[in-house]
């Protein structure tokens, strides 16, 4: 029998957002007998802590929920979080001597690219490290080509399009850091979506007269919400008549939710929150609607187009790849002008959208979640 091998993987929480979802995906489709997993959470919480494997071990730096507010009760648990985390940062041999009591791991694995630092100061010199990056860093704030230059310290890095593959690769300065850079689709389990499809809606009364748009995704700024309430609010106005559906919860829904409130659309939008089962929410609306402004390899995509969705899109990383170079989903202009001729033409000519129905009933994923998972898996293995 091989020995196990000894991997630490690194992530903020299990909270509700893409690559969590994909991580803990992840993990569920892994054979126990290959490996020893800690699972080292900033903080633990987040809906998808019941969903990891039992043989994987959690452990995690504090316990409770984000603090997404600044009231004065929340202040001092919030400063103490911080100060703690950013001291462990600063001083990694207190993390590694203590939480994880000496362990020696053969992977250190960075699950999102913001714990790149935690696992490039690791204090074990011999582990292989790795990376999972889910985002455009190139147009992600405060990433420059220097600070993106700082990942080649990894072993192996993973991207999840192309997108995000050619940035890597115009930034390598010889062929061996372009040996690192690693394009995995995300795993997805398509059964799973079409399953909890079929539940009951719970929480919305759908329309039967009026389009409704769906949009789901973590509520903040990246996702483009706003812009999405006022081109709704815009084609409202120019008499077209449609409801919008935003699910999903983050730090920016109180924001969004006051936008609403000011743009005077609370009658025909609906801000759900956070639900554990958004796909029945997906199959009874009449279209998906992508409103961000960067991506990486957007996730709700797959989902939109495994319930065979009439999708309208911004053209973010990610986008063309996932909707065939626009066969089988209508791209915009990533721009509030963008979504706003896209959501016109789905409500001035929804018939123009059936070619793209007619297209996704002969599509099929370039992916399956067993060849994600095995890909992933044959890059661990080899380092």
């Amino acid at each position: 029998m091989t020995e196990k091998k000894k991997m630490l993987i690194r992530i903020g929480s299990l909270r509700h957002g893409g690559a969590e979802k994909v991580l803990v995906t992840f993990l569920k489709n892994l054979p126990e007998n290959k490996y020893e997993i800690d699972l080292l959470l900033n903080l633990y919480s987040g809906k998808y802590l019941s969903e990891v494997p039992g043989w994987v071990n959690i452990l995690y730096l504090n316990k409770g929920e984000m603090i997404t507010t600044n009231r004065i009760q929340d202040i001092p648990r919030k400063m103490y979080r911080i100060i703690y985390q950013n001291l462990l940062k600063r001083f990694p041999q207190l993390l590694y001597n203590g939480k994880l009591k000496g362990k020696k791991y053969d992977i250190e694995f960075a699950a999102i690219h913001g714990m790149r630092d935690e696992i490039l100061n690791s204090p074990l010199k011999n582990s292989k490290k790795i990376v999972w990056i889910h985002n455009d860093l190139s147009e992600v704030k405060g990433y420059t080509n220097d600070e993106i230059r700082k990942f080649f310290s990894f072993d192996s890095i993973m991207v999840i399009s192309e997108k995000i593959k050619a940035t890597f690769l115009n930034l390598a300065q010889n062929e061996a850091e372009k040996q690192k850079v690693e394009k995995i689709y995300n795993p997805l389990d398509t059964e799973e979506i079409l399953t909890k499809a079929e539940k009951p809606v719970l929480k919305y009364n759908f329309d039967s007269t009026a389009p409704t748009f769906i949009s789901v995704g973590t509520v903040f700024p990246q996702k483009g919400f706003d812009r999405l309430l006022k081109v709704h609010k815009k084609l409202i106005n120019e008499g077209f008549k449609h409801k919008i559906l935003i699910v999903g919860d983050g730090y920016d829904f109180e924001n969004i939710k006051k936008l609403k409130s000011e743009l005077d659309v609370d009658d025909t939008s609906t801000m759900l929150g956070f639900t554990d089962n958004p796909y029945p929410y997906f199959k009874h609306s009449d279209f998906y609607i992508l409103s961000s402004r960067y991506e990486g390899f957007p996730t709700v995509l797959f989902e939109a187009i495994t319930l065979k969705k009439k999708i309208i899109a911004t053209e973010v990383s990610g986008v063309k790849e996932m909707l065939n170079g626009g066969d089988i989903g209508l791209i915009v202009e990533n721009s509030e002008e963008g979504i706003y001729q896209g959501m016109k033409k789905a409500l001035e000519n929804p018939e123009g959208f059936n070619k793209y129905s007619e297209n996704l009933k002969e599509y099929t994923m370039p992916f399956s979640l067993q060849n994600s998972v095995d890909s992933i898996m044959k890059i661990i293995d080899a380092l």
